[in-house]
């Protein structure tokens, strides 16, 4: 394969005209166009590329503030890490997260709008914010040497074609190349780029540039015959082969495929530094969200961290973690049907460490009057925490700082309910010892801030704490543990990847001069194909 070191691509910074462009597209939902995406952007700014990642419409429960304030999903936040630049409203202009009854909160430009079904928002309001989304991704490439755009789910879902304006209704609307990933782990990838492939119409088809297998394991030569033969019935190349890799995932869209007896992460961590481990069990809420605050916690050596639902499980837990979740009082619903609101109130009063997130914090306090989220009224908390908690119209979106047990922390904000702390002391304070978030009982403790667990000294101080209230004398925080720089190699990973098995040649002609001419056409085509979709 050629791994060319060509020039950068575009000429937007300096004259105005838009830069480069790719929509990297999947055969499936979790085919690795994440993944790619961010490997893309790693490997074009290392070669000094100015690149900047976006996914029109995300649907997620993962999302992140940037510093204007504005809400986006994680995964675009954590490509624009690997693009090295700062995360933007532009690259993520609409947000769906997923409530009750088979709605979801539209956030637009970092700003949630309303709640809108799902009927409701592909017949009518999904076409009308194809301006929007055009508008964000000219501004990107009039910006940017590059704009490297991952789509959602198929471009080859017909049913929603008509209103689609992240997969081919962006591309045709941007005259964006459109490279479509496969994960081969699953099987059936060569029917599933075929079949991709004659399922879009003609218009869409000639953005079609070709193909991108991701997960393979084995040796490559026993592939190509296979890409060769895909070549000739399609007319259409392999841009590469990915082999498949432990560990390399960014923050995922959501928490669906987060294994409830298994760890955060696969990739490897180092033996505890001390003569013993902490053990750490999160608690799998449902519509859960952020549930990625946990990964600095499983980054660290000799602290193990899974997922339970189980309340004997969380027994010989030394740290029992209620992350956030969009549906406070749901989840607060569920915790009660399965026991762990009993097993939760028996470590309290046994003086056994929890931390609440977000809305786990929230479900701790003495009350919940909720006429926003779930509309339930008044509801009793679980009672571990003097709190009140009331939601609010607004939502809160703020990066705040302060300190707590003598370190600096930094996180973010992203909530509805408003907490009217009666007691306790601070979890959070300013440098004069004002409080500014969150609330401590004895070992259980919440706190409104997601990433909190990412500023290195709070963690290790946090750890300590937790360790000696659980009894654990021979744990000992790692003195050296980065998560910026774990994430930071993780990165570089995808970058590597990218770089030493995709034709990056050839992926960077793509970028610098659009789709190919004379694609062919392969039948049948999408159904009604003259009548099927957003036109550019």
């Amino acid at each position: 394969m050629n791994n060319g070191t060509a020039g950068r691509t575009g000429t937007s910074t300096g004259t105005g005209a838009p830069g480069g462009g790719l929509l990297v597209a999947g055969t499936t939902s979790d085919a690795g166009k994440s993944v790619v995406t961010a490997g893309i952007c790693r490997w074009l700014a290392r070669k000094g590329v100015k690149v900047a990642p976006f996914k029109a419409q995300n649907m997620s429960l993962n999302s992140f503030v940037t510093r204007e304030g504005a809400e986006i999903g994680r995964a675009q936040a954590m490509q624009a890490a690997a693009a090295m630049v700062e995360p933007s409203a532009l690259m993520n202009p609409v947000l769906l997260k997923p409530g009750g009854d088979r709605t979801s909160q539209v956030v637009l430009l970092g700003r949630p709008v309303g709640e809108l079904s799902a009927r409701g928002y592909h017949e009518g309001r999904q076409e009308k914010l194809l301006a929007t989304v055009t508008d964000c991704l000219d501004e990107l490439r009039r910006t940017h040497d590059a704009v490297i755009c991952e789509g959602a789910g198929s471009p080859a879902e017909i049913n929603l074609r008509r209103s689609d304006i992240v997969n081919m209704g962006l591309a045709r609307a941007g005259r964006l190349p459109v490279v479509v990933v496969g994960d081969i782990d699953r099987g059936g990838v060569f029917a599933s780029f075929f079949g991709t492939t004659a399922l879009l119409a003609p218009e869409d088809q000639e953005l079609l540039a070709g193909y991108l297998v991701n997960k393979f394991r084995g040796d490559v030569s026993l592939l190509e015959p296979g890409l060769d033969m895909l070549r000739r019935i399609t007319g259409r190349r392999s841009f590469g082969v990915l082999p498949f890799r432990h560990g390399l995932g960014i923050d995922e869209e959501d928490g669906l495929r987060v294994s409830l007896r298994g760890t955060v992460r696969e990739s490897t961590v180092a033996p505890p530094h001390g003569t013993d481990v902490l053990r750490v069990a999160v608690l799998p809420v449902p519509l859960m969200s952020n549930f990625t605050d946990v990964d600095a916690l499983a980054a660290e050596p000799g602290v193990v961290v899974r997922f339970t639902d189980r309340p004997e499980e969380l027994a010989d837990a030394d740290l029992v973690v209620v992350p956030g979740t969009r549906g406070t009082v749901r989840a607060l619903e569920w915790l009660r049907e399965r026991g762990l609101a009993q097993a939760l109130v028996r470590r309290a009063a046994e003086g056994r460490p929890v931390l609440g997130i977000c809305g786990g914090y929230q479900l701790l306090g003495e009350r919940i009057e909720d006429e926003v989220e779930s509309r339930a009224g008044t509801v009793d908390g679980l009672g571990l925490l003097p709190l009140r908690v009331r939601f609010a119209a607004e939502k809160t979106l703020a990066r705040p700082g302060g300190t707590a047990l003598g370190e600096h922390v930094e996180g973010y904000e992203i909530h509805h309910g408003v907490a009217e702390v009666l007691g306790g002391d601070a979890f959070f304070s300013d440098p004069l010892g004002n409080s500014l978030d969150g609330c401590r009982v004895g070992a259980v403790r919440g706190t409104h801030w997601h990433g909190s667990l990412e500023s290195d000294g709070f963690r290790r101080a946090l750890l300590r704490r937790v360790a000696e209230e659980a009894g654990r004398d021979g744990f000992v925080p790692a003195p050296d543990t980065s998560f910026a720089a774990l994430r930071e190699e993780q990165l570089d990973r995808l970058g590597d990847l990218i770089e030493e098995h995709a034709d990056t040649d050839a992926l960077l002609r793509l970028i610098e001069s659009g789709p190919p001419k004379g694609l062919p056409f392969i039948a049948p085509g999408a159904p009604d194909a003259g009548d099927a979709g957003v036109r550019a």
